[in-house]
């Protein structure tokens, strides 16, 4: 609970960051002002200052929570259902099936559902390399987890090179797919916040219910099944819940990497392997990371770095650091 007051004042500082500051009391009287139709809690507030928080900043942080929180979740299930600590969504393809959609989207110009057409196209990538992974994985003999991460290897492999081909045939705009695969959170609208807030609304509690049986899953099959839990289809409903959570943060951010590993990993060793106490841990860590990472980008480096970039820099040094200490499988 502690990390909730945390969050908040976070926001407030984001959202009055930037080029043209804006005094953290404005940015409360616009924010109370705009949630609760109180104009009048905003008078002697500059339209500028208004307009720069509520339509260009706020969305951009609602986004970044939403994004953080849902790539960290979506990361310990991964961790827990596989029972692998560097497992995530690119582990069963999802990642690389939304940004497929994505550059599909980008190279063929579809605007058939205006500024969602990108995010739709994403998400349904996303879905389907999900469902291409399961079935093959029943195919090939069941939802246990060396299956599941043989068919997601594959799986990604087949899209990574889907998406040089795309890249290919880009040619010269080959420069806007390159920049949406990095990730970032630019120029974010309300409705692509309710894109990543809807996914994570629908599934964190789907997670939390289950997450007794997470914890039983983290022991074995036959223990988990030993204890009365429907292994399939726990796993299934877990993964179905994670993936569309990943996908639909994918849909508005782009690949941001290296969230959904390393936050999951640190509250782990933090807290323990609880997912009743990793799971909401895990989803105000990445909301803080993620913030954090963006508003750094934006305010204190002289240019603006997609936040993906950035949050790889960060990861990948502290996982080759856990490999070198042998603390990864902890």
């Amino acid at each position: 609970m502690l990390l909730v007051p945390v969050l908040v004042v976070l926001a407030l500082m984001a959202a009055g960051s930037g080029t043209v500051p804006v005094q953290p009391l404005d940015t409360v009287r616009i924010l109370g002002g705009k949630l609760l139709a109180r104009s009048e809690w905003m008078v002697g507030v500059p339209d500028m200052a208004v307009a720069l928080v509520w339509d260009v900043r706020l969305p951009r942080v609602a986004t970044a929570l939403a994004v953080g929180c849902g790539l960290a979740v979506s990361g310990g299930i991964f961790q827990g259902v596989l029972r692998n600590p560097l497992a995530d969504s690119y582990t069963l393809g999802v990642s690389a099936g939304g940004a497929l959609g994505a550059c599909l989207c980008l190279l063929t110009g579809f605007t058939g559902i205006g500024v969602l057409s990108v995010p739709v196209c994403t998400l349904a990538g996303s879905v389907a390399a999900l469902t291409v992974v399961l079935l093959m994985a029943r195919a090939g003999g069941g939802f246990d987890t060396l299956t599941l991460v043989l068919a997601g290897v594959m799986v990604a492999a087949t899209l990574q090179a889907a998406i040089g081909f795309v890249k290919f045939l880009a040619g010269e705009n080959v420069a806007g797919l390159v920049f949406w695969l990095m990730g970032g959170l630019s120029a974010k609208t309300w409705a692509e916040a309710g894109i990543a807030w809807a996914g994570v609304c629908v599934c964190l509690p789907v997670a939390l219910l289950l997450s007794r049986d997470l914890d039983a899953l983290c022991l074995g099959d036959e223990q988990a099944a030993a204890l009365g839990v429907s292994v399939s289809r726990t796993r299934l409903f877990l993964l179905g819940s994670a993936a569309l959570m990943t996908a639909c943060c994918v849909a508005v951010s782009g690949i941001v990497g290296f969230v959904g590993l390393i936050v999951p990993h640190i509250v782990r060793l933090a807290a323990g392997p609880v997912h009743s106490r990793l799971l909401p841990l895990a989803a105000c860590g990445g909301m803080l990371l993620l913030l954090g990472a963006d508003t750094v980008s934006r305010t204190l480096l002289p240019h603006e770095v997609p936040v993906g970039v950035l949050t790889a820099m960060l990861g990948g040094p502290y996982f080759c650091l856990l490999f070198v200490r042998g603390r990864v499988g902890a």
